[in-house]
């Protein structure tokens, strides 16, 4: 089971960057793929960036594509979303999630994120234009 947590949120100007954590607790995390989601107000939770639990796969949304970057150091059990030239778009609580079960690359479909098991709390992002 896995517990986590992010940080890292915050009101950043557009073109500007932040870096999200997510700070895992309990049994092999190592061993479980990890993602970010995020919900705009008013919006469904989207897809925004998953990594396989050794970091050799990652997978990207088109809308973030080339601009953010998600990463993992499983010696301290941290996965990461490196964000760049962020736009107001961009605006949203971020998530973090781990699951064992889905297919990795389906996690991007709609409303699979309803079937991923561990999630944070969320942290928000906000882009002022």
């Amino acid at each position: 089971q896995a517990q986590l947590v992010e940080s890292g949120g915050g009101l950043v100007q557009a073109g500007g960057s932040l870096r999200l954590s997510c700070a895992a607790s309990g049994r092999n995390f190592d061993t479980y793929p990890m993602g970010w989601f995020r919900q705009a107000p008013g919006k469904e939770r989207e897809f925004v960036a998953s990594i396989s639990s050794t970091g050799g796969r990652a997978y990207y949304s088109d809308s973030v594509e080339g601009r953010f970057t998600i990463s993992r150091d499983n010696a301290k059990m941290t996965v990461y979303l490196q964000m760049d030239s962020l736009k107001s778009d961009d605006t949203a609580v971020y998530y973090c999630v781990a699951d064992h079960n889905v297919l990795l690359r389906t996690w991007s479909l709609s409303s699979n994120y309803k079937l991923l098991e561990f999630w944070g709390q969320g942290t928000l992002v906000t882009v002022s234009s």
